[in-house]
């Protein structure tokens, strides 16, 4: 059976708590990441109320918008470092969406949270429309470097010209992706609804199958599920 994972897309309980009730009732929803407030004092308590809510079982992970703060180091903040430590101590991972402006802040945060479970989104949104960025291919390295930290195959069409974007400009981010991260710690997301602008559902899968086509069958199974299920602790896809 195919399985997805619902990831949040505002700042905002209600809608975790909606997404939670809407796995609930959907076998085929196996996992929510959620928002919940990093900067409150009341952080734990928040996670707590999640997953003891409708479907909270699904609860497997935390996001932020890290990339819509004002202040690129909004990461290191005193109040945010002890929500993310929160989210560690539930034991969930962590959503890592950031671009290169917010990349050095991501990267103290994963060498201070050793333990956690950390997923970069969007590969890091390198902008693919304006040619890639020196910030990217020096940062995403570093943070490969860390054995703790994932990547998402996802987002790239809506960071390339959404009209004339092509797979053979796709293909140098995703090959130096597995050379970095390797297939291990890769895995596909649609970055649906947010794609349309560019693609179709069907074909951001279509693209993100052929470009990693040349792997062994069981590395393609990880990118498109295994990894998900080790990442966020699920039980494996049927």
């Amino acid at each position: 059976m195919a399985c997805t994972i619902l990831v949040q897309t505002y700042s905002s309980p209600e809608e975790t708590r909606e997404f939670l009730e809407v796995a609930a009732r959907t076998p085929f929803i196996v996992g929510v990441v959620g928002w919940v407030d990093l900067t409150s004092d009341r952080v734990t308590e928040a996670i707590a109320a999640l997953k003891g809510a409708t479907g909270g079982r699904k609860l497997v992970g935390i996001r932020h918008q890290v990339h819509d703060e004002a202040d690129p180091a909004w990461l290191l903040r005193h109040d945010v470092q002890q929500g993310v430590t929160a989210v560690g101590d539930a034991g969930l991972a962590f959503d890592l969406l950031v671009r290169c402006r917010e990349m050095p802040a991501a990267h103290e945060t994963v060498a201070s949270h050793p333990e956690m479970r950390f997923v970069i989104d969007h590969l890091g949104k390198p902008p693919i429309k304006h040619g890639g960025s020196p910030e990217w291919d020096m940062w995403m390295p570093r943070m490969a470097a860390f054995p703790n930290v994932s990547c998402k195959l996802s987002g790239m069409v809506t960071e390339a010209d959404w009209q004339s974007w092509t797979l053979e400009e796709l293909r140098p981010l995703v090959e130096r992706a597995l050379a970095w991260f390797g297939p291990g710690r890769l895995m596909f997301g649609s970055d649906w609804p947010l794609c349309l602008v560019a693609a179709s559902y069907a074909q951001v899968l279509e693209a993100a199958q052929q470009l990693v086509r040349g792997l062994p069958a069981a590395q393609r199974a990880a990118i498109f599920g295994g990894n998900a299920c080790t990442l966020y602790k699920l039980s494996p896809l049927g």
